[in-house]
């Protein structure tokens, strides 16, 4: 990677679309949650890089569940939610991002949908007027709970959602995890003018990402990583314009795909699929946005303008008003010039 290109991404507003609250808590984010609770999660920050520092899939999942076991107050949620945005815009120059948080987790925790609606908003608005970024949510089911969850899920949506949710997702393992089961919360989301944003074809085959478009509406998919093994699956999602969020990190620490030199991004790309780059949860994953952007980059061979384009990309596929993408996309063209 040429030093002036890194330079540039490091400059290049950008969208994110598919990276996740609780996974986006950074070692300097938890140190500041695991002082207000001493515990399991060392405050040290020497202590808690090594316990950060990524080694498989098993210890991304004790390091989140360790993470949202600090998440026990609003007053934690709203902290979580602001320091994100604040590493989001003056470390990667995020100016929009649409990010799925999983409100069930934290009611299960005790703190009441109110309280983390309040706190998340709050937060999201104090973000805006200080460090110029705009957030949305979407509000994520996490499947390993099952339709109790999705009940609860489509409740908080409906019920007590903010104007800034603009999405329902899905996440969490998808293995035994069915889509169909979630048709009718998914429908009624869509009824209340939400927009469906489920992950799908992670660590399954190309037949959860039809689910999820026949059954679930899907208008962009998170993953679909398998969707390279389907040729009439690519030539749908390419026809009907339906955007992957790739996060090439996030599929190597999961194993989606063995290495980045087997990573189904060029095939995407060759098919005419829409693809935006993501990070998932980046701290976790050891990774960034502007180091996603490298490895597309990488992996696509691409230019400065090249590199434009994706975060171009991402800001005309986003669900952010149309005045927000005027505005980043004159950034994003301001940069280009500028390179």
């Amino acid at each position: 990677m040429p030093s002036d290109l890194t330079g540039f991404i490091a400059r290049l507003p950008k969208a994110e679309l598919h990276v996740h609250h609780v996974g986006s808590a950074s070692p300097r984010i938890v140190s500041e949650l695991a002082t207000r609770h001493p515990g399991v999660v060392p405050s040290d920050p020497d202590a808690l890089a090594e316990f950060f520092a990524f080694r498989d899939f098993a210890h991304f999942i004790e390091v989140y569940l360790a993470v949202v076991d600090l998440i026990r107050t609003p007053e934690d949620v709203r902290l979580l939610t602001y320091e994100i945005a604040r590493e989001m815009a003056e470390v990667q120059q995020v100016r929009y991002a649409e990010l799925t948080v999983t409100p069930h987790t934290s009611v299960l925790t005790g703190i009441p949908i109110e309280a983390f609606t309040e706190a998340i908003e709050d937060a999201r608005v104090a973000a805006e007027r200080d460090l110029g970024i705009v957030l949305r949510w979407i509000y994520d089911i996490p499947g390993e709970f099952g339709v109790p969850a999705a009940d609860a899920t489509l409740g908080y949506a409906l019920d007590h959602g903010p104007e800034s949710l603009i999405g329902f997702g899905l996440g969490g393992p998808e293995v035994g995890v069915p889509r169909p089961q979630f048709e009718s919360h998914f429908a009624a989301a869509r009824a209340a003018g939400l927009r469906s944003l489920p992950h799908a074809g992670e660590t399954t085959g190309p037949e959860t990402v039809w689910d999820a478009l026949r059954h679930l509406g899907a208008e962009r998919i998170g993953h679909g990583t398998s969707s390279a093994q389907d040729p009439a699956l690519l030539a749908h999602l390419a026809e009907h314009r339906i955007p992957l969020e790739v996060c090439p990190s996030s599929n190597i620490a999961t194993r989606a795909v063995a290495t980045l030199e087997e990573h189904p991004l060029r095939t995407f790309v060759e098919a005419g699929v829409v693809v935006t780059i993501n990070s998932d949860d980046p701290p976790m994953f050891g990774t960034t946005l502007n180091r996603e952007y490298q490895i597309a980059a990488d992996l696509l061979d691409l230019d400065e303008g090249g590199l434009a384009e994706v975060a171009r990309t991402a800001v005309r596929v986003s669900f952010a008003p149309d005045d927000v993408k005027s505005r980043v996309l004159e950034e994003i063209d301001a940069a280009l010039a500028g390179a």
